[in-house]
This record gives structure tokens, C-alpha cells and sequence, in this order.
């Protein structure tokens, strides 16, 4: 059924105000021939979303709900989906550019109980690889969009370190310790 017949059906069982809605989202392009869709995600990430909750996208100026049947995350800001509706690459592709919003009662309220630990927050700690040896002393970071880095300081000598989630074996923050899982060669 193509997307237009299908959003129609939908529309009347839609409610709520427009006002009611973040934009999430925006979808890049479609992805393999099964309706696969790659979206790029803007402040909210996949983790922030209740998947029960639809996702919407407008047609003809009118919120259109979608469920995501499933979600495979590529990298930190990019995700394939898979919705209802979409089966093919026709549908897909009639998708691509559109912006994707969801309910603000549908986004994960952040807990307000765990303090988050900035990459700031790191300078002056040690450095540990996985086997617990110590590597250096983290003295300052590049910002770098999806690769943030850390400048340590090993044997008077600097060197940058990718800092992901992968890589994080263990943090320590009473005894200001950071045990990473670096890959071969790199110290």
C-alpha cells in the first residue's frame, strides 16, 4: 500500500497537538531493498525513545504515526530503522529528507539522581591500560564530533587516545583512574 493511502488511514486515528512534538530525527536515505530506512539523530538518541511509543512523520502538513519495529544503531548519531508501513524501497525512499518527531511523553526523562561524567572532568587523572598497567597522566582533550580524544602525557612524550564507550573497561573516580582497552601499537 503506497505511503500517502496508508497515512490517510492513519490520520484519523491520530491525536494530539503539534506542540506536542520534538523533532528527533531526519531520514538520510533509504537503506537495502526491505524498507530499511538510515536516519540521523539530532540532540535525542535512540536511547532516549520509549520504541513503544510511535514516531511520527508529517504528510501534507499532518503528524503521521509510525512504530519501529526495529532499530540498529550505526555509529553515535545514525540508526537503521524499520517501520510499520515501510516494506519496500519504494516507501523508503519516499521517506528520505523527512524529518521524524516523537511525543515529548514518549522521550526517556533523563535520571536526575547519576551525575554525568564530562570528558572535562578527566584531567588529572591516570591512565591505565587493560592489564592495569599505568600509561600517563590525561592532561587535556579534543572535542572531535563522534571521536572525542585525550592528550596523556607517557615517558615525557604526548600522545592522543581515542576515547569511546568500546574502549572503557573500567572509571574510577575516587581514585581518579581510567582503565581503557587500547588497540595494538597505539601507545
Amino acid at each position: 500500500m503506497p505511503l500517502r493511502k496508508l497515512a490517510s488511514r492513519r490520520l484519523k486515528k491520530m491525536s494530539g497537538a503539534p506542540s506536542d512534538f520534538l523533532r528527533i530525527a531526519r531520514v538520510l536515505k533509504s537503506y537495502g531493498t526491505e524498507g530499511e530506512i538510515l536516519v540521523g539523530f539530532r540532540e535525542l538518541g535512540p536511547e532516549d525513545l520509549n520504541l513503544k511509543e510511535p514516531v511520527f512523520i508529517m504528510f501534507d502538513g499532518l503528524p503521521v504515526p509510525f512504530f519501529i519495529e526495529s532499530l540498529k544503531e550505526k555509529g553515535t548519531s545514525k540508526a537503521l530503522l524499520r517501520i510499520t508501513g515501510v516494506a519496500n524501497l519504494k516507501d523508503a525512499e519516499e521517506l528520505a529528507g523527512k524529518e521524524i518527531f516523537a511525543k515529548k511523553s514518549a522521550i526517556i526523562p533523563e535520571d536526575g539522581d547519576d551525575e554525568v561524567l564530562d570528558i572535562e572532568d578527566l584531567l588529572g587523572w591516570t591512565l591505565k591500560g587493560k592489564d592495569g598497567e599505568k600509561i600517563g597522566e590525561i592532561f587535556d582533550f579534543e572535542p572531535i564530533p563522534g571521536n572525542p580524544c585525550l592528550y596523556v602525557e607517557v615517558n615525557g612524550e604526548t600522545i592522543m587516545v581515542p576515547i569511546h564507550d568500546d574502549l572503557i573497561i573500567d572509571i574510577d573516580e575516587e581514585g581518579q583512574t581510567l582503565t581503557l582497552d587500547l588497540p595494538e601499537g597505539l601507545i
